[in-house]
């Protein structure tokens, strides 16, 4: 059976069962359908699905991340098809959306269990001695970040965490004070992996190792919102280190590279945005980034780190206001010390 003939046999059926076709020109006869004035010809209707279908691209908005909320520079657009004439009527024709016209978010299930039998902090495990430490560091840095003291501090949200040497507990800090203040009410967290050499946040979460930030650095087909990993941790989003690149370093240091740093800090000035970045003596990716920070948090390693490298490694930071150390490794905290009186007496 013809498109036609079809279309003849279905608007016949809606007009024994009493549906309102509207008024319309004639219809000749097709087949053994009788002419009946009372329909729109099956030649306008199908004149009208192929008009549809030549003019509507997409019958749905594009997507949008729920982070970002920014198109991809690719983002499928929304029209409108022109009106059919009263006569012709014709329903809305969905049209399929190629994979390059919408946003599709990309999303993780980070293996909670698995990160807290490796001693980090999670959501659902949010009572121990290292939660409590985390609560202690993460304060003052949620305080300035939102510039809840007063105090005007360029890109005050973008939170650098480094060390002088490699295996200081960087990452771990990183790692831990995002889902700290994941878990806070008020506040989202965007960890991004900013060690481009040695990314270590792909084979540690499980997310994706790209597209992230030095493709967002190369690439115009690119928005941050393609880049992104949404986590089953509802605030906290991740952005991987990405490809790599031979001029990494150039990249980092690019105005491109600020100009980013500087929309991810005005635009989303109330999200905390942490970068596990690279040690400060062993590359010159780190002492670029650190250029571009509102705060910094230099990871000492107890008993290991000796004050001259220390101050070697401080020496090196050229322009953030605010620097801050935290001591990691240590064998007993005032706050562990208080975490467990604190337990024993509810316990009692």
């Amino acid at each position: 059976m013809s498109l036609i003939e079809q279309a003849a046999k279905r608007l016949e059926e809606l007009r024994r069962s009493g549906a309102d076709l509207g008024d319309s020109r004639s219809t000749p006869s097709v087949g053994n359908q009788p002419p009946n004035d009372s329909l729109p010809t099956p030649e306008a209707v199908v004149r009208a699905l192929d008009a549809r279908a030549a003019t509507t691209r997409v019958t749905e908005p594009a997507q949008t991340d729920g982070w970002t909320g920014v198109h991809a520079s690719h983002s499928a657009a929304r029209a409108e098809a022109p009106a059919a004439h009263a006569a012709d009527p014709a329903p809305v024709v969905a049209i399929p959306v190629s994979a390059h016209a919408a946003i599709h978010t990309r999303r993780t299930e980070l293996d909670l269990n698995r990160l807290a039998a490796r001693g980090f902090v999670t959501p659902n495990a949010p009572k121990s001695q290292l939660a409590d430490e985390f609560r202690v560091i993460k304060r003052p840095i949620i305080r300035n970040a939102l510039g809840r003291d007063g105090v005007n501090i360029k890109n005050r949200n973008l939170v650098m965490v480094t060390s002088a040497l490699p295996a200081e507990g960087k990452t771990f800090t990183a790692v831990n004070l995002a889902m700290s203040v994941a878990m806070e009410y008020d506040n989202t967290v965007l960890l991004i992996d900013g060690d481009v050499a040695h990314p270590t946040l792909p084979s540690l979460l499980g997310v994706p190792s790209e597209p992230g930030l030095l493709d967002l650095l190369t690439r115009d087909d690119l928005d941050v919102a393609d880049a992104l990993v949404r986590t089953n941790v509802d605030k906290l989003t991740v952005l991987p280190a990405g490809s790599r690149h031979r001029r990494a370093t150039e990249l980092l240091a690019s105005e491109q590279m600020a100009n980013l740093l500087r929309e991810l800090a005005l635009r989303y000035s109330d999200r905390i945005i942490i970068f596990d970045s690279p040690p400060l003596l062993a590359t010159t990716e780190a002492r670029v980034l650190a250029r571009l920070m509102g705060q910094i948090i230099m990871v000492v390693a107890a008993d290991t780190t000796t004050q001259n490298t220390v101050n070697q490694a401080l020496s090196t930071i050229e322009s953030c206001e605010i620097v801050m150390m935290m001591l990691n490794k240590a064998r007993q905290t005032e706050v562990g010390s208080y975490y467990g009186y604190y337990t024993d007496d509810v316990a009692r």
